[in-house]
């Protein structure tokens, strides 16, 4: 006999609580093996396609493309133990309901035991895994339906090519939330409906469901949002009543969701928490792109070439190396700022998905050519949507180069935790005096946002005017070295 087990969507990591469904790599009824991928998702930080550790027959998915699923939540089942060969049921088998879709337990308590259950996968997620059984295993029982719904080489009749109608089920999700108050509980067993109804403002309660023995479905959920949304029957004209106002000329709303939510809550908390400054300086950036032209060159025509964010990311290095004060980050629960011995370099990057910022790990120890050799390899990942979760944390100090938008001067936002971000304005001709003589130089606007609580002014000017020094004359790095 087939058993039906339940994967959900494991834990990504990196504190991920849920994740969208972009593309479902299987189809119901469709034969998977163990550690195939079987849906791609995309999480706060990147794309990511999800193996699944059973091999058998998909019977169900859960969420639709494009649907935000919670981690812990249900993403597919699958048949265990099935008979690979038999024909598949396909997405109008009886499994395929979609967010809705539910399993019965068998009866009894020894049921689902350990005997045949099949091959499962190695450690690939965080949050599954070998080792212990699953928690719970499911059989697809089957309500009494006509001689044509037998089985078809020996696979379960709940999902081959004969549709039958799942059981009333009996479990309820470890996921839902606690009971509601009296008079009893709601017939509802998907937290996944169960939140659709609270973001709309929906009462369960008041609603009959469609399923069996009344279980309310998310399309009874969503025809309750749609009947609110719908206008009101026109009352009659009253000649006292005040002229009604103006029709809305529309609006568009767009959740805050995904990797644009995480951006948003991690720019609020910044603003919440970090008494943050800006302090700024012009700089004659010819020197800088001398530099860069004469090191491009040394390298002869088939050497990588190093890039200017390579260079500015090597000046910020050496910077922190001498004003330690900004790789840091604050405790707040213990009122500690913490110091960082490692320099990680985070860098904004703008992408189709929104702004990312990609991360240069033990950014001290590498150099301009190592550097920019990085920056170009996380800047590609960004740009087709690969960057790994780790990829995406754990930066100290971030730089942005936000004079690749046509600006001179921003006052950024601080990548919270950490302590400070340098922005660089665009580098154009401008008229500047050079060794006591008006000439056109090549000007750049330098601007440091810090965390007040981490150092005063001086420590920030500091660090602000050794950058602007060693992008003026890249001979003052010579001095570290």
């Amino acid at each position: 006999m087939a058993e039906v087990k339940e994967f959900t969507l494991p834990d990504l990591g990196e504190g991920l609580t849920d994740a969208e469904v972009v593309r479902w790599l299987v189809e119901v009824g469709e034969v998977v093996a163990v550690d195939q991928p079987v849906v791609e998702v995309e999480t706060a930080k990147a794309m990511v396609e999800v193996p699944c550790p059973y091999g058998g027959v998909v019977t169900a998915r859960y969420g639709a493309e494009g649907e935000e699923l919670a981690v812990g939540a249900p993403l597919l089942t699958v048949a265990v133990g099935a008979d690979a060969s038999a024909p598949a049921g396909g997405a109008e088998g009886p499994c395929s309901g979609g967010a809705d879709g539910v399993v019965a337990e068998a009866d009894g308590a020894g049921a689902a035991g350990d005997g045949g259950a099949g091959e499962t996968s190695g450690a690939v997620l965080v949050g599954y895994g070998t080792g212990a059984p699953p928690a719970r295993r499911r059989r697809v029982r089957p309500t009494p339906v006509s001689a044509a719904a037998t089985p078809v080489n020996g696979v379960a009749s709940g999902y081959g090519r004969h549709a039958v109608t799942p059981e009333v089920p009996v479990r309820a999700e470890a996921e839902a939330e606690a009971a509601e108050p009296a008079p009893g509980p709601v017939p509802v067993i998907s937290p996944l409906v169960r939140r659709l109804a609270r973001q709309n403002g929906v009462e369960l309660r008041t609603l009959t469901g469609s399923g069996p023995d009344g279980l309310i479905l998310r399309a009874d959920v969503e025809r309750a949002i749609g009947a609110a949304a719908a206008p009101a029957a026109p009352a009659e004209p009253d000649a006292a009543a005040a002229p009604a106002p103006a029709a809305d000329a529309g609006e568009v709303r767009i959740p805050l969701r995904g990797l644009r939510g995480v951006v948003a809550d991690k720019m609020s908390r910044s603003r919440r928490e970090i008494p943050e400054a800006t302090c700024w300086v012009d700089v004659d950036a010819t020197g800088l792109l001398a530099a860069r032209r004469a090191m491009n060159a040394a390298g002869g025509p088939d050497a990588p070439k190093i890039s200017l964010l390579a260079l500015l990311a090597r000046i910020c290095t050496a910077a922190l190396a001498r004003y330690p004060e900004l790789n840091a980050r604050v405790d707040t629960e213990a009122r500690e700022i913490v110091r960082l011995e490692r320099v990680h370099i985070g860098f904004a990057a703008q992408t189709d998905r929104g702004l990312v910022v990609p991360v240069v790990r033990d950014a001290h120890g590498r150099s301009a050519e190592s550097l920019s050799e990085e920056l170009g390899r996380l800047t590609g990942a960004a740009r087709d949507g690969s960057l790994t979760p780790g990829e995406l944390t754990g930066s100290t100090f971030t730089l942005n180069n936000y004079g690749v938008f046509g600006v001179d001067g921003s006052t950024p936002i601080i990548n919270h935790p950490e302590a400070a971000m340098l922005g660089v304005g665009r580098i154009v001709p401008k008229p500047w005096v050079h060794e006591g003589e008006l000439a056109v130089r090549q000007v750049t606007q330098l601007s440091l946002t810090f965390d007040h609580r981490v150092c005063d002014g001086g420590v920030a000017g500091g660090f602000l005017r050794y950058v602007a020094d060693c992008v003026e004359q890249p001979a003052v790095l010579l001095r570290g070295v």
